[in-house]
């Protein structure tokens, strides 16, 4: 992993160091979490930064992720009716 171009964090100056993290995200009580990731977290405050175009990737895959679980919740949804 290259360094960020700031080694410092921007929202409370503590040193950033790279990891491989998580991150957890709900969206109208669908939750869906994205594991392996790496940033460069805040020692200080938890600030996570994504390496140019790395959350544009987060977002995308998990605005996916989204779309397959409301997609199963209305397939699962249209079926119990149709068995009502």
């Amino acid at each position: 992993m290259r360094r960020p171009v700031r080694s410092k964090c921007s929202e409370c100056g503590g040193q950033v160091r790279g990891k491989i993290i998580a991150q957890e995200f709900e969206k109208e009580g669908v939750k869906v979490r994205l594991s392996g990731l790496k940033a460069w977290v805040c020692g200080r405050c938890g600030e996570v930064y994504f390496q140019p175009g790395g959350a544009q990737q987060v977002v995308e895959a998990v605005n996916s992720l989204f779309r397959l679980a409301f997609a199963e919740r209305q397939h699962k949804g249209t079926l119990s009716a149709q068995l009502s």
